[in-house]
């Protein structure tokens, strides 16, 4: 009976550190690779990472989807296209997940608060840096503790910028009412 309840209270420490439930430590921002105790699949992903447009501008959100069969974990990041760092900030996080701090941002990435499901009903929203060129979207994707999916990528996404294009608005006008002039003369 001894060794039963010895071999219970060893399982019930030992286990938790097999996975995080309540989502990926930040130690893992860089790599991506989750603390499960198991390899990533080497089949292609059976999922894809949806994105409402595939240009942004500063201070207008991207919505992000993660098409697919449902889920439990998700560590998920915007990073520039030359780069391993996270941008931009993520808005308020769907049921289920959380912010994590990654490359010194407080909302820099989104994991699981736990290990209820997610699916393509859980959107995510993104909000642009003032200073990326291009970003893409990259997640890893745990179907269970024991199956995921690392370094899942969205399509490049091309930076504009708005106040460029609010700025340049008043030069063509100008140019036009010069151009208009010089020819009625």
């Amino acid at each position: 009976m001894d060794r039963v309840l010895l071999a219970t209270l060893l399982f019930q420490v030992w286990t938790p550190g097999l996975g995080f439930g309540q989502g990926a430590p930040r130690s893992t921002c860089e790599s991506m690779t989750p603390e499960h105790g198991v390899n990533a699949q080497i089949t292609p992903s059976p999922y894809t990472i949806s994105v409402s447009d595939m240009t942004f501008h500063t201070g207008s959100p991207i919505t992000v989807v993660i098409r697919g069969a449902d889920y439990m974990g998700v560590l998920l990041q915007a990073r520039s296209s030359n780069g391993t760092q996270a941008v931009g900030t993520w808005g308020t996080a769907p049921s289920h997940t959380k912010h994590l701090e990654c490359s010194q941002i407080k909302q820099g990435a989104i994991t699981h608060s736990d290990a209820n499901t997610k699916n393509n009903n859980t959107v995510f929203t993104w909000n642009p840096p003032a200073t990326s060129n291009s970003i893409y979207f990259i997640a890893t994707i745990a179907k269970t503790k024991n199956e995921y999916w690392l370094n899942v990528t969205s399509e490049k996404l091309t930076g504009g910028s708005a106040d460029l294009k609010m700025a340049t608005t008043p030069a063509l006008l100008l140019l036009t009412l010069l151009t208009s002039t010089v020819f009625q003369s």
